[in-house]
């Protein structure tokens, strides 16, 4: 085995991506690699930390030999124990099952310490259901193959091992212990947030001096109620036709969740962070703490009260670009101060407020790469339709799905339409670039106008915290792609919020594991970890006896190459195989 690496260029900029690859023989003596381990981007050091771990995997390697089941020919020693004759002629496989998607995700449950928590919050019902078991099938769930609480009952559980990890039977997840399980956790969602804090900190060694906070909204597939926290507003989906529900997230910079709160869906993002700030303050204390945030969140009514507050609450905000025209003629008397190799900053001290104009290379050719290759389809499909033989009303319809390809790069270019009734022709309808807005944006490409009441922290910090909203912003994205948190099919608000709590939970699973990996596997994403473990599959092998009955042997498959590679990475140790039991009532199949 080998690293082998691709170079892709994207946006002005070079990719390499790299991935363990080994060589195979096949048929006619050729020699043909195979991808064993897809790494993504890594750096230097983690190159070589993979390297290292190539070659330890390929010196412990030792080649493997048929041991042969019984002495062919040999009588064997009969003891006191009972003694039975088995028809191996009749051996059967059953039950294939998932199982180490599900075994890591019970492993990651168990690093947070989650049943410390719940056991106590939820226990065993008078008919026996353990709460706590229910809840943490339909976290597993959500982690590994999201969808309804009905492809649970009906598919899902019967393709999975849960119920050898959890020692449960189909039981556990009929439909109405599902919802009534969804029922009993929003009373414990505060004090599983206090709880959560601690153990990112014993666990990670997380410090919670910054704060990201942001807002995304999710739909619902359903008719808009009378009442409730369904209602139609601004959809980050693109889904206006639907109602939803605004949920605000807060995570720490290094993308640890620590609470989130559900709101109505036409809350207005400027009207929440002021409640928000009291519920944490409530929850964990007054302290120091540096709410990180994009524009548009804060009012300056807000703004005010923080920094006039008795303790002042610190805050970095991005601001409009719009704002920077007026303070422009400022900027223009002070030098640009070098923070990072690439990044370079100026500082302005305007009523009580430090302004951060910062101006990244990497951000600045990454933006005019996207803005050229817009306005360069742009440019090309106004040739195209200048040369076809339109109507003015199919002109206005193409032009209309060029500007939404086109986003901002319309606004560099001045389009001379023909009047209502006039005849499209080059000379009524033509087009020119506007040179004066295109040095204007070219100016302000890779340029971010940051707002903050911090006046003694290193402009470099300040730029860092910032650009750490990527993390949020990932938080989302893996909440509403991995996790599928939408659409949501739920009714009652207690469940839509169950729902949400839910996907949570499983949230701070795959942030775990994603750390972990960060570690001691980088390059690897959580989910293409949990598809690796998700190969790993269960199944019953039944042995006939001479007696009519039929020794059950629950077998996990053995890892392939690629997934020992990782579980030596992970320092992990897969558990000793189930025990066998005999089964007398089983029949076997014709």
């Amino acid at each position: 085995m080998f690293l082998r690496h691709k170079t892709r260029h994207k946006d002005g900029k070079a990719h390499c991506y790299w991935s363990i690859v080994e060589n195979r023989r096949v048929a006619g003596n050729r020699v043909v690699q195979r991808q064993v381990l897809y790494l993504g981007e890594i750096n230097d050091s983690q190159h070589q930390a993979w390297s290292r771990s190539i070659e330890v995997f390929a010196d412990g390697e030792t080649d493997s030999r048929q041991m042969t089941l019984f002495a062919q020919g040999r009588g064997v020693e009969v003891t006191d124990s009972e003694v039975v004759e088995v028809r191996l002629g009749d051996l059967e496989l059953h039950r294939p099952r998932q199982w180490g998607g599900c075994w890591l995700a019970c492993h990651l449950w168990e690093q947070l310490q989650l049943d410390a928590f719940w056991s106590q919050k939820l226990g065993v019902s008078r008919k026996g259901t353990r709460w706590l078991n229910v809840f943490k099938t339909l976290v597993i769930y959500r982690l590994l193959d999201p969808g309804s609480e009905w492809r649970l009952h009906r598919y899902w559980f019967e393709q999975s091992a849960m119920g050898d990890l959890l020692g449960e039977d189909f039981g556990v997840v009929q439909p109405d212990k599902l919802y009534r399980c969804l029922d009993r956790l929003l009373d414990h969602k505060q004090a599983f947030f206090s709880a959560l804090r601690t153990r990112w900190q014993n666990l990670f060694a997380v410090s919670f001096d910054v704060l990201l906070y942001d807002l995304t909204s999710t739909y619902f597939e359903s008719d808009p109620p009378k009442e409730g926290k369904r209602r139609f507003g601004y959809s980050r989906d693109k889904r206006p036709d639907c109602v939803q529900v605004v949920i605000a997230l807060i995570v720490t910079p290094e993308g640890f969740p620590l609470a989130y709160e559900v709101m109505p869906g036409n809350t207005a993002d400027n009207t929440t962070l002021a409640g928000f700030l009291d519920k944490i303050e409530a929850q964990y204390g007054k302290a120091k703490r540096t709410w990180v945030m994009d524009r548009g969140i804060p009012t300056e009514e807000t703004l005010a009260t923080m920094r006039n507050a008795e303790t002042p609450v610190n805050y970095l905000v991005g601001t409009p670009k719009g704002r920077l025209s007026k303070l422009e003629k400022a900027f223009l008397a002070l030098n640009w101060e070098q923070v990072q190799s690439t990044v370079r900053v100026k500082l302005l001290e305007d009523h009580g407020e430090l302004y951060v104009l910062a101006r990244s290379e990497g951000r600045e050719m990454k933006e005019r790469a996207m803005r050229r290759r817009r306005l360069k389809k742009l440019w090309r499909r106004l040739a195209d339709l200048r040369q076809q033989k339109l109507s003015r009303d199919q002109l206005l319809l193409k032009i209309g799905a060029a500007k939404k390809d086109a986003g901002r790069a319309y606004g560099l270019v001045k389009i001379n339409l023909p009047e209502e009734g006039q005849t499209v022709t080059p000379q009524s309808f033509s087009y020119s670039l506007q040179k004066d807005k295109l040095r204007q944006v070219r100016s302000r490409e890779g340029r971010y106008l940051l707002r903050t009441n911090i006046q003694d922290q290193d402009p470099a910090q300040l730029w860092r915290y910032y650009i750490q909203l990527t993390e949020i912003e990932q938080a989302f994205k893996e909440l509403k792609g991995d996790l599928a948190i939408r659409p949501i099919y739920h009714q009652l608000d207690h469940r839509i919020e169950a729902h949400i709590f839910v996907a949570f939970v499983a949230y701070c699973l795959q942030v775990t594991l994603k750390h972990r990996l960060r570690a001691l596997a980088p390059g690897l994403t959580p989910r293409a970890a949990l598809e690796k473990f998700s190969a790993v599959q269960m199944i019953d092998v039944h042995i006939p006896t001479t007696d009519g009955r039929h020794i059950v042997l629950p077998r996990y498959t053995q890892p392939e190459k690629d997934l020992k590679i990782l579980l030596r990475q992970l320092k992990l140790t897969l558990p000793t195989q189930p025990p066998p039991r005999i089964d007398a009532s089983a029949v076997k199949s014709s």
